[in-house]
């Protein structure tokens, strides 16, 4: 993670497990004001609540087994790595 004054950037990586998946959508809540400004690699959907959600993007949604694809994105606030989940439908 790099920061600076205004704000910081930050990367998540996604990983299938021992099986494909053949698209993904990570969740996670800020702790606090910090919000996304920039994301790449994926699709983000802003709420408004502090929460953020993000798909995957047209091509990198399909995983192989034991394969991994990475998003990234520059936020405002505080740097804070909360907890994530991945589902893949």
């Amino acid at each position: 993670m790099n920061s600076w004054n205004e704000g910081w950037q930050g990367e998540v990586t996604v990983r299938a497990g021992s099986t494909p998946i053949n698209g993904w959508t990570v969740r996670w809540t800020w702790p606090g004001s910090q919000s996304i400004t920039q994301l790449w690699g994926g699709d983000h959907q802003p709420s408004g609540s502090g929460t953020v959600t993000v798909r995957n993007a047209p091509w990198n949604g399909s995983l192989g087994a034991d394969a991994s694809t990475t998003f990234g994105f520059l936020a405002s606030g505080s740097p804070a790595t909360p907890a994530a989940t991945c589902t893949s439908p």
